[in-house]
């Protein structure tokens, strides 16, 4: 029941870091208001997409 949990959450966790990706790279939000727990993979996926200069700390 925890791993299922755990699976869960890390989709979850995924699915909203690709979100807030797409709200940086179209300028409706910044990096500096995503939630500490998904900036790490809010910056590695801009890192991936060659939008480093968009990671602003």
């Amino acid at each position: 029941m925890i791993r299922r949990f755990r699976s869960w959450l890390r989709k979850v966790v995924n699915n909203m870091a690709v979100i807030y990706v797409a709200l940086i790279v179209k300028g409706k939000r910044t990096y500096d208001s995503v939630p500490d727990l998904i900036k790490p993979q809010v910056k590695e996926m801009l890192i991936d997409l060659e939008l480093a200069e968009l990671v602003t700390e």
